[in-house]
């Protein structure tokens, strides 16, 4: 049975524009992404956003339009994508079941990176032609299928980051006028990490984004990825989750404790939550550990 959807953005939950049926999603500070498994039918869309769609399987006899253009036809290879800009009209049909990665990213959010990493005072997208394989745009949407659809709940740190990174790939490849940012010489500066540092070390239970953290360090949010991964070994929501785990290791010696409150305490959604991710990164669960103690 073919479903139809007609949509329009209006709603502050940015992802809402896409049915809750779906798949899973995670709305984060810039943005969000959605694994999108939907049956043959039509959508018509409207957003105040800027989304792009990459096809994770490949799917035959779409037909599909942007803004006043007429309907065309075409086969979606893995790896395709289409970018629709904020206040496009898209108009899609399809026949069979279509699998995509489907980020969405903020307009002021765009509209900052093109400016901190650009150096752009505004953004136009210019969508491909359908049907065009972006490998690059494959390798984040691979990633970001990986984290949303992981036993345990997604990192939201680590989907904005991913995100973020997303976005600075639509304004090198997709934008109007285009600028190489400099290459990265260095890491962050002794001054900066250690700003950083003390700030992860004071605020890791709550949800931290990349752009409070770059503002900490001065930098650009693509920039301060790059170069907090080569400074400290790992990328941000690594570094962040080593220090939950560690804390909740340590809380879970307080026998006044219950691993749910433990859970909380450490900035972890959920018991289940906890145990799971331990059992993964430190091969052993909270149970075990309170017992040994």
């Amino acid at each position: 049975m073919q479903q139809s959807e007609s949509v329009a953005s209006g709603n502050p939950e940015i992802l809402d524009v896409i049915p809750a049926s779906a798949g899973p999603r995670l709305a984060t500070a810039r943005g969000g992404a959605i694994h999108a498994i939907r049956a043959p039918g039509s959508q018509t869309l409207t957003a105040e956003h800027h989304f792009a769609a990459v096809t994770l399987a490949p799917a035959q006899g779409i037909r599909a339009a942007l803004g006043g253009d007429r309907m065309q036809e075409y086969d979606a290879p893995v790896g395709g994508i289409v970018i629709q800009p904020a206040h496009v009209e898209v108009r899609a049909e399809w026949t069979s079941t279509r699998e995509e990665l489907i980020v969405a990213i903020r307009t002021d959010s765009l509209l900052d990176l093109a400016k901190r990493e650009l150096d752009l005072g505004e953004v136009a997208l210019q969508p491909p032609a359908f049907g065009t394989v972006d490998p690059k745009a494959l390798r984040f949407a691979e990633l970001l299928k990986m984290e949303l659809t992981q036993q345990e709940p997604p990192s939201e740190l680590y989907v904005d980051s991913l995100i973020t990174l997303f976005g600075i790939h639509l304004l090198r490849g997709y934008s109007a006028a285009r600028k190489q940012p400099a290459d990265l010489k260095g890491g962050l500066s002794s001054v900066s990490a250690r700003r950083i540092q003390e700030f992860l070390h004071e605020n890791f239970t709550r949800k931290i984004t990349v752009a409070e953290l770059a503002a900490i360090a001065g930098l650009s949010p693509h920039y301060f990825i790059r170069a907090f991964a080569k400074k400290f070994g790992q990328p941000p929501h690594q570094y962040v989750l080593t220090l939950r785990l560690s804390f909740a290791e340590k809380l879970l010696g307080d026998n006044n404790l219950t691993i749910a409150e433990v859970a909380y305490l450490s900035g972890f959604s959920s018991q289940s939550h906890l145990t799971a991710v331990m059992r993964k990164h430190r091969h052993i669960t909270p149970t075990e550990i309170g017992t040994r103690r």
